[in-house]
């Protein structure tokens, strides 16, 4: 939240952000730069972290059919390592670069995920190019097509350029509507929930299938979903939280069908919405979603 907050920020202060993609990072990461960034931060009398690194480093990767495949670099996405050890070879490899090379201008990283700020287009690019060249230092390699300058275009700054959005850790950054205190409508470069992450998402709901799940009390219900509802709220809602009434709503649809599913005096439609109107009204925070949306869209 802090990493999305700030480059909201610059993305309003400047005009030209340096979208960065390394090309397979998590299969690439060199091993020896990996254990010469924690040797860094290792007591030389602890020795067993560098052994149980290089161990984890090295194991062999297990496929879906049981085979295993050997590997001499990268380390593994979905190990619980690999996040530590990623963010602490890209604070050399990158961070401590751009302060070096570049203590003027701006950036946010989250593991391999990482935008720089720039104030002209020739800046982008010569950035870009000193970029692309640390990163082959270091045994990585910056995705050609995914790699992009974009311009930030607003009420203010309405010149074309080819890429005018990007994604940063799950939000889409990109000319919209937006409203000024004195209630007066503008453009702004801002935020919200990517296509990307609400498809997935809106799979993952479709998966639960709440319907079906007659045999489960609402309790059940509330107890298996909200967790998860309040996640996705806490995260993608911390900037433009409308973008996820629609998903909330189809969460209402799924339950209003288990209601009239499981409770068979109620398979007429008013019926139906009148005890959905006295559930909200009597208990407004059981389902967690239900402080922002307690709509249920017509379901028959």
């Amino acid at each position: 939240m802090d990493a999305v907050g700030r480059c909201r920020e610059r993305c309003w202060k400047t005009d030209w952000v340096i979208d960065l993609d390394i090309r397979a990072f998590f299969d690439s990461v060199p091993w020896d730069l990996v254990l010469k960034a924690v040797a860094a931060h290792t007591d030389p009398s602890h020795s067993w972290v560098l052994l149980y690194v290089r161990r984890w480093l090295a194991a062999p990767l297990q496929l879906p059919d049981g085979t295993r495949r050997e590997r001499d670099r990268g380390t593994p996405q979905g190990s619980s390592v690999s996040p530590v050890l990623a963010n602490l070879f890209l604070h050399y490899a990158f961070d401590a670069w751009m302060a070096r090379n570049f203590p003027a201008i701006g950036f946010e990283r989250y593991v391999d995920d990482a935008v720089v700020h720039c104030v002209s287009e020739r800046q982008a690019r010569f950035v870009l190019t000193a970029i692309e060249k640390r990163m082959e230092e270091v045994g990585l390699r910056l995705h050609p097509e995914k790699t992009r300058i974009v311009y930030c275009q607003d009420d203010n700054r309405r010149a074309s350029y080819e890429h005018t959005e990007f994604t940063f850790l799950g939000f889409t950054f990109r000319r919209r509507s937006a409203v000024r205190k004195d209630g007066r409508m503008f453009l702004s470069f801002t935020p919200t929930i990517s296509g990307e992450a609400l498809r997935r998402i809106s799979s993952q709901v479709r998966s639960w299938r709440l319907h079906h799940r007659t045999s489960l009390t609402e309790a059940d219900l509330a107890r298996a979903i909200n967790p998860i509802i309040r996640g996705w709220m806490a995260y993608y809602g911390a900037f433009r939280k409308s973008a996820l009434y629609p998903l909330l709503k189809r969460i209402n649809a799924y339950l209003m069908r288990w209601m009239r599913k499981k409770f068979k005096r109620l398979l007429g439609w008013k019926k139906a919405q009148k005890a959905w109107g006295q559930a909200v009204a009597r208990r407004p925070r059981f389902f967690a979603h239900w402080v922002w949306i307690t709509h249920a869209p017509g379901v028959r």
